[in-house]
């Protein structure tokens, strides 16, 4: 069963998020020092709030990363705080002086035609690293056991999301209720994540233990989207103690 995923364990979700910002933040200065910009795309999530308020202290010529997020709702009220543009937006996104910030359009009249956009937006700026997580299903990005697609043609498309992804939404406090939650989404693909150089997920928590196991212990299969990771050449997951409890049972 092929593995190359490296794991970092840390006590808490705070030293998690710090480490995996140090890493990432390395990782960037050193892309730099070759090349005049860096493409990075950002996933939206509270799993993401301790990396993402770390990365922002790091130190980083950020005037040379074009940013790029994974997923976005559909027909979400455009000031939703629940929308991922948003989200980015107030944890980072607005917070630093990015070459380039490319938002997807969740509530553009033509969707197809924004998955085109946004895909020749991807292929204009090869994607140098993600930062990412895994979903309590095993999904990363909004590609579902029932959507997800290894071989996937596109790079960018229209899904709709199964039920325990929208429940997630409810568990994490995104929403009040499952009937608030959006049933469709845009999201990039499995290959487009697998497309980057370099991948570093952050995955922490307990309600995310079941996910983290199976990521490295399933077959990799659709059923469980993450296990992609596992072929990965270059990706690092980024743990807490409550998401690597049951990798030591």
């Amino acid at each position: 069963m092929e593995n190359n995923l490296a794991i970092k364990t840390y006590e808490t979700r705070a030293k998690m998020g710090e480490a995996a910002a140090l890493m990432t933040a390395n990782k960037i200065n050193e892309l730099l020092a070759d090349r005049e910009q860096v493409n990075i795309i950002f996933a939206a999530a509270p799993s993401q709030n301790e990396f993402l308020a770390a990365l922002c202290q790091a130190n980083v010529d950020w005037s040379r990363v074009n940013a790029f997020h994974m997923d976005e709702y559909v027909n979400l009220p455009s000031d939703a705080p629940q929308g991922f543009g948003n989200f980015l937006r107030d944890r980072i996104f607005g917070k630093l002086p990015f070459k380039s910030v490319n938002y997807l359009n969740g509530n553009a009249q033509n969707l197809e035609e924004e998955c085109n956009r946004y895909e020749a937006l991807l292929k204009e700026n090869p994607t140098d690293i993600v930062c990412m997580g895994i979903g309590e299903n095993g999904h990363i990005a909004f590609n579902d056991p029932h959507v997800a697609d290894f071989s996937d043609p596109k790079l960018v498309k229209v899904v709709d999301l199964d039920v325990a992804c929208r429940q997630q939404q409810v568990n994490d406090g995104c929403f009040q209720t499952f009937n608030q939650v959006p049933p469709h989404a845009l999201t990039l693909t499995v290959p487009a994540l697998m497309k980057a150089t370099f991948v570093f997920c952050m995955v922490p928590g307990g309600l995310k233990s079941t996910a983290v196991y199976n990521t490295m212990n399933q077959p990799q299969t659709t059923q469980h989207p993450s296990t992609i990771l596992r072929s990965h050449p270059s990706a690092v997951l980024f743990l807490d103690n409550d998401s690597s409890s049951k990798l030591h049972n």
